[in-house]
């Protein structure tokens, strides 16, 4: 069925002291357009997790928040900036001896000094890749579920609006055969009226009844009708769709329009615009259709 494009979803995993928490959230787009916001260390990463979720997501803005901890000490170093260390314990003797102060200088007081001991984590490794995009695609899916569970409730409500513009179609049809044959008998008794005793031709009043019957036809009924069982056929589908969709919609506002220009009776205009006013509610649900 088909799906909307707003949505959220979210997992956490927790692998090898190693946590991981993924938040993907989605609205309204033309195309695929996805943001990830994720922390410096697993930028390395970013194409990686666009991928992933391109491969199950086709179309909407979106938003990707991805936090990371690493509490292992297996992939953390110690650095020491020595020549930063020995600047400032060269500065603060330099103090020492201006101020006519001890000297003496703990190691440790110097290792809390800014830049001068770091801990370094080696993340460019195959083990957190493969967790992290495994957090991606727990979230993804859940994502993916909210918006078929959207998706089928717009189904449902789409099929009983188009199920509504057939029925008014099907009124427009009768009511423009019927149009003929009304036609005919006022054509005759105008004619007959005219002639009082005289004949009627025939010939000439199929003439007329002809020229008329094309003015009234209205062949757009019958595209209408083609375009809305491609809609009913469309929306069972599993396929990103919401383009085909739009494109419909506009084509069937455009027969109806004809339609509604071909009109010259009340119900049937009255018809056209019942179906323009569900025709532009669909419109707007299929916006959100992926």
């Amino acid at each position: 069925m088909i799906k909307s494009m707003t949505g959220y979803g979210k997992a956490n995993l927790s692998k090898d002291k190693k946590e991981y928490q993924v938040e993907i959230k989605s609205v309204n787009h033309r195309y695929l357009d996805i943001c990830v916001k994720m922390p410096r260390v697993l930028s390395y990463l970013e194409d990686e997790v666009k991928k992933q979720i391109s491969s199950q997501i086709k179309r909407g803005k979106v938003d990707v928040f991805i936090t990371f901890e690493n509490n292992s000490i297996k992939d953390k170093e110690i650095k020491i900036n020595t020549e930063i260390a020995k600047i400032y314990i060269d500065e603060l003797k330099k103090l020492a001896k201006q101020e006519n102060i001890l000297d003496n200088i703990e190691v440790t007081e110097i290792s809390k000094l800014p830049d001068v001991l770091t801990i370094q984590n080696n993340q460019e490794d195959e083990t957190i890749k493969d967790a992290l995009l495994e957090a991606v695609s727990n979230a993804t899916e859940n994502l993916v579920q909210m918006r078929s569970i959207e998706g089928n409730k717009m189904a449902d409500d789409l099929v009983a609006r188009i199920q509504g513009i057939k029925e008014k179609v099907e009124e427009i049809s009768s009511l423009s055969t019927g149009l003929i044959e009304e036609y005919v008998v006022k054509l005759e008794g105008r004619i007959k009226e005219i002639l009082k005793n005289q004949d009627i031709d025939e010939a000439r009043l199929a003439q007329e009844v002809v020229i008329y019957a094309d003015k009234c036809s209205i062949e757009e009924v019958t595209r209408l009708k083609s375009h809305i069982s491609q809609f009913e056929k469309l929306i069972k589908t599993d396929e990103a769709i919401g383009k085909k969709l739009d494109f419909i919609i506009q084509e069937m506002n455009r027969e109806t329009n004809t339609i509604g220009s071909k009109a010259n009776n009340l119900e049937i205009t009255n018809g056209v615009i019942d179906i323009k006013t569900e025709l532009e509610n669909i419109r707007e649900q299929v916006q959100n259709i992926e």
